[in-house]
């Protein structure tokens, strides 16, 4: 047996905890954009939207603002995080023209079937609505809060108040702070008690919803003072602007949310406890139709199954824009426990594998 092939025997042997014991996350942060599309994501504004019919007022300004003329230029406009720092550091997944062929595969199409797939790594055919209550399935969250290296260095922050039920929050104990919550009902400093108080007084415009505005705040301050290990994060305006057919609002949320995790981002990177050793899972919970039916997404719209992702950090090679290949969303629950040395596939034998590209 050669050298190679016997080295090759002996990683295939490995327990995963041996394997990647080289790896250099310490830290995953799960980003998710609510029913953002692939087709801008890659592909830019769709200028073909940019009417009075799609929501637009001021078309003139949107497509000053967004319009540009190449593909590359117009979704670097958008969302200049995405493909100037992740797509030249680490991976981007779903173009579906280029050969990327990113899907979901719980059949459902809407938010909490998705959500469930990204978070456990397979789909649940009993979980077919939105308020379908507590989540019956052991999250990579709640497993991973059970590691002793771990422990409770585990926070969600969303806007949409059903993830207190996705992470079964009741049950679990995990540390979720969903919807309008006040985000820190006992609060540590000023800063805090000023984003409570606005929690608490911000005109709300969906019952159900919080600005993503407010929950990036929050997010940002609980990174600086809880200083977690694995952090979700989960804005909802892009998906919520899309179903009321404001696609200038819908595209402007995009950009905003590029710019919001672009901060995330920079604030954990000059923090001594994250600087290199921190990996960003960034991508959505479902598709949304094509042409004219971007505004909805469900079982029975075509191409609300196509989905995107996006990976950035130490242990995630440099791969830039795939252009090959098949990834699902239940695939992003055992990467998470991999980049952080555990398999998930041991708790969770149904799920899907890890990303192997996005591991180094």
């Amino acid at each position: 047996m050669n050298r190679l092939l016997l080295s090759a025997v002996v990683c295939c042997c490995l327990p995963l905890s041996a394997a990647t014991a080289q790896l250099q996350t310490r830290t995953v942060v799960l980003i998710v954009a609510d029913g953002l599309r692939w087709q801008e994501v890659f592909g830019g504004v769709d200028t073909t939207l940019i009417a009075r019919t799609q929501g637009v007022g001021d078309t003139a300004a949107l497509r000053r603002d967004f319009a540009r003329p190449t593909v590359d230029r117009a979704r670097l406009e958008l969302m200049p995080f995405l493909w100037s720092v992740v797509a030249r550091q680490g991976q981007v997944y779903g173009n579906r023209p280029l050969g990327s062929d990113g899907h979901i595969t719980n059949g459902m199409k809407f938010s909490y079937p998705g959500y469930n797939e990204l978070l456990t790594g397979a789909a649940d055919p009993r979980i077919d609505r939105n308020g379908f209550g507590p989540n019956p399935n052991v999250t990579v969250f709640e497993w991973l809060a059970r590691q002793a290296d771990i422990g409770g260095d585990v926070a969600a922050l969303g806007t949409w108040d059903v993830f207190r039920d996705i992470f079964a929050r009741a049950r679990t104990g995990l540390w979720v702070r969903s919807g309008w919550d006040a985000p820190f009902p006992s609060p540590l400093n000023d800063r805090q008690r000023l984003l409570d108080e606005l929690y608490r007084s911000t005109i709300r415009y969906w019952d159900d919803n919080a600005f993503d505005a407010l929950l990036h705040s929050a997010a940002l301050e609980t990174i600086r003072q809880r200083k977690p290990r694995l952090l979700f994060v989960g804005y909802g305006e892009t998906d919520e602007w899309a179903h009321e057919r404001r696609y200038d609002l819908y595209l402007r949320s995009a950009r905003q949310v590029d710019n919001d995790i672009g901060e995330l981002w920079n604030a954990m990177q000059a923090m001594p406890e994250y600087r290199g050793k921190t990996t960003f899972i960034i991508t959505s919970d479902h598709g949304r139709g094509r042409g004219n039916d971007w505004t909805d997404h469900g079982r029975d719209v075509a191409g609300a199954e196509e989905w995107w992702v996006a990976i950035l950090g130490p242990d995630t090679p440099a791969l830039g824009e795939m252009r090959d290949g098949v990834v699902t969303q239940g695939q992003v629950a055992a990467t998470i426990a991999a980049l952080l040395g555990y398999d998930w596939l041991s708790a969770a034998p149904s799920a899907a594998p890890p990303l192997e590209r996005a591991l180094r």
